[in-house]
């Protein structure tokens, strides 16, 4: 991982940076042969799929009882360690709910209420790692919300990993269901024997599990099309390049197309980082997958010909996790518009936030952070506007009503106000 300067980055290399994707158009093909079957046959193509696809024969769909059951199975210490996650996570989310609120503007009584919606999925993915934390991070803010009912499927394996079961039961799942992948998504959204389906599926997954969700948006909310994680780290030379190199390997372990990218001003930190980045790979024991991750195209330590050219390219690359190692982190953050989640200092690693702090990990990926922002309790609730008018305040509105509905050639619309305000004094006080 040699350092490169921004100002030198081809096209090639630049788009490589920025047009990042979730992966949806190379599993399309597949998810549009497997979900119309999920929805046909139900459980038995759920079956089918877990044969063919992660080699579990499958005997139970529903594995509700065994996530109970999971959480005498782990260990005082990692329990104890799910449970403190569980209640930060909560902490924070609970300081997201809305307020139903109705004010007088003027003399009109208008007001917002919340309410939530009745039933969430949660995908929580498997394979080359367990992700208990996945588990917290989508089911503690769909039940903050008031959600009542709270699916989350997982793939299968010949035993789930425990730890996992344990954190979807204590994070407040009413049902596990054993199944993942696109057939996951499908059952969810379509219901099968099994399954209840739901109105709202979040969380990670691979290309398939993503391209699914792409595929069922309309007949279900999603929350949003998620790919490889991806950490920027704006550094200037107060920065520890220990510290940034731990940051970058940590993301590239997830996956081997995970983006991981240092922007500094100061050359010498550029090289110190880079130096570091391939000492500490060298240690872990993921290093193959680290490894790959660092060598592709969307990776790299960058050097810039001052600090507000690495915002601007901070900002354009609008990341999942952006961390600001620098002494005037606070002015920089005041610059950053476009990022997931912002770790602010030297001692604020962004696995704090997978884990620990109580923000959210469900992070839009791939620039998805310059128009919206991560998994949140408003993403399971829906919003009611309420508006009270009194004859008189009627009256006062009537021009505005009727004219702009008569310029739209909707006549009914103006009669509607005029026939509550026409004829004797006991009609006009009957309120509509």
């Amino acid at each position: 991982m040699q350092p490169r300067a921004i100002a030198d980055l081809s096209t090639a290399e630049r788009r490589a940076f920025f047009d990042r994707d979730s992966g949806v158009e190379s599993a399309r093909e597949d998810v549009r042969e497997i979900l119309p079957k999920v929805r046909e046959e139900g459980d038995a193509a759920l079956r089918e799929f877990s044969r063919k696809f992660d080699d579990v024969e499958v005997a139970n769909v529903d594995v509700t009882a065994e996530a109970e059951r999971a959480v005498d199975e782990v260990d005082e210490g990692t329990l104890a360690a799910i449970r403190d996650a569980i209640e930060n996570v909560r902490a924070f989310h609970e300081r997201q709910r809305p307020e139903d609120w109705r004010e007088t503007f003027e003399d009109r009584e208008l007001g917002r209420r919340f309410r939530p919606i009745e039933r969430a999925g949660v995908y929580v993915p498997g394979g080359t790692a367990a992700y208990p934390s996945s588990a917290i991070m989508g089911v503690v803010p769909a039940k903050v919300a008031g959600v009542e009912h709270v699916a989350v499927a997982t793939p299968p394996a010949e035993e789930i990993n425990p730890v996992t079961l344990a954190a979807i039961h204590e994070a407040g799942a009413d049902a596990v269901y054993s199944v993942g992948g696109a057939q996951a998504i499908g059952a969810l959204a379509y219901g099968t024997e099994t399954v209840r389906a739901v109105q709202k599926i979040v969380g990670p997954g691979n290309p398939w599990v993503t391209a699914a969700k792409a595929e069922v948006r309309g007949e279900v909310e999603i929350d949003f099309l998620a790919g490889p994680s991806e950490v920027l780290v704006l550094a200037d030379g107060t920065a520890d390049p220990e510290f940034v190199a731990a940051d970058l390997i940590a993301q590239a372990e997830h996956d081997p197309e995970a983006s991981v990218v240092a922007a500094t001003a100061d050359e010498e930190l550029a090289d110190a980082i880079a130096e570091e980045v391939d000492r500490q790979a060298g240690e872990r024991e993921r290093e193959e997958l680290i490894r790959e991750a660092l060598d592709n195209d969307a990776s790299g330590v960058l050097v810039a010909r001052s600090m507000p050219e690495a915002v601007l390219f901070a900002e354009e690359y609008a990341a999942e996790h952006l961390s600001i190692q620098a002494e005037d982190d606070e002015e920089l953050l005041d610059r950053i518009t476009n990022a997931g989640s912002v770790f602010l200092g030297p001692y604020a690693p962004v696995a704090a936030g997978d884990y620990g702090t109580g923000t959210n990990h469900v992070l839009p990926t791939g620039g998805g952070a310059k128009v919206h922002g991560g998994l949140s309790v408003d993403q399971f609730l829906r919003s009611s506007t309420v508006q009270r008018l009194d004859r008189d305040s009627l009256d006062s509105l009537s021009s505005t009503v009727t004219t702009l509905a008569e310029a739209e050639g909707l006549e009914a619309h103006a009669e509607s106000v005029r026939v509550r305000l026409r004829g004797d004094d006991d009609a006009t006080d009957t309120e509509g």
